[in-house]
């Protein structure tokens, strides 16, 4: 699914409850997160609505470097000839998207939370168990506005992944959130504003004080990597998830 304007000049691509997210101005566009292989012809037919084709794509910014959003970004590499861009801590796990150990077995844990199985079987059927790293990346720097269609900030949010950033777009009023706040959490199903489960997340503690840099930006829209965009703020999103807590 594509929805166009999902937050201004920023389209949204779904596919099995991944998404990824396109972000338009006068200098061309920002891809940010490449989701899972076979959203490859979703983002092509993205740019062709907006009259745009990949000539227009001037980078690929990653939240982090797990396998649903590194799926495509080799192919825009080779392709394109992009740069990506991804935080210093994440760069060899954008390299080696499964390579990661997060504080609950990932595979055991849709067990005992079987509601999640329809959402991670979707998951794999988009391609989920074949996405290829990515080695040529850039350093994705933070706190000031990086030079690519959009002027996003980064903000440094660990804890989901060690380099887990979110992007920041103060004049769009929005945050792309990525997987430091979602609200859909294929790991058990749930929806809402939370932390994404600890099947798939590093440090749950340091992933809970993050979100305080989410709220910090103050916006009225939440674009997350996974679930419908929040539009009653960060702070209100902030908050359910905190309510929630780890799991």
């Amino acid at each position: 699914m594509i929805t166009s304007n999902a937050a201004d000049g920023i389209d949204l691509i779904s596919h099995a409850h991944v998404n990824c997210y396109l972000i338009e101005d006068e200098e061309g566009l920002t891809v940010v997160d490449a989701g899972l292989p076979s959203m490859w012809s979703m983002v092509l037919e993205a740019l062709e609505a907006r009259g745009r084709g990949p000539g227009d794509v001037k980078a690929l910014v990653l939240t982090h470097g797990h396998f649903d959003h590194v799926g495509f970004a080799a192919r825009a590499q080779q392709e394109w000839g992009i740069p990506i861009l991804v935080h210093s801590q994440d760069v060899r796990l954008a390299a080696h998207p499964y390579r990661y150990t997060p504080q609950r077995n990932r595979f055991l844990y849709p067990l005992t939370h079987p509601r999640s199985l329809p959402f991670l079987g979707r998951m794999a059927a988009a391609g989920a168990l074949k996405v290829k790293g990515v080695n040529d990346v850039k350093s994705l720097l933070t706190r000031t506005p990086v030079p690519i269609p959009g002027q996003p900030i980064a903000v440094h949010t660990p804890g989901h992944t060690d380099g887990h950033c979110v992007l920041h777009l103060p004049d769009r009023d929005t945050v792309i959130s990525g997987d430091a706040l979602v609200t859909l959490d294929p790991y058990t199903g749930r929806t809402g504003p939370q932390i994404v489960a600890t099947a798939a997340t590093k440090d749950a503690d340091q992933a809970m004080a993050s979100l305080d840099a989410i709220a910090a930006t103050g916006v009225t829209t939440v674009l997350p990597g996974h679930g419908e965009p929040w539009t009653q703020g960060a702070e209100a999103a902030v908050r359910q998830a905190m309510d929630i807590g780890a799991h």
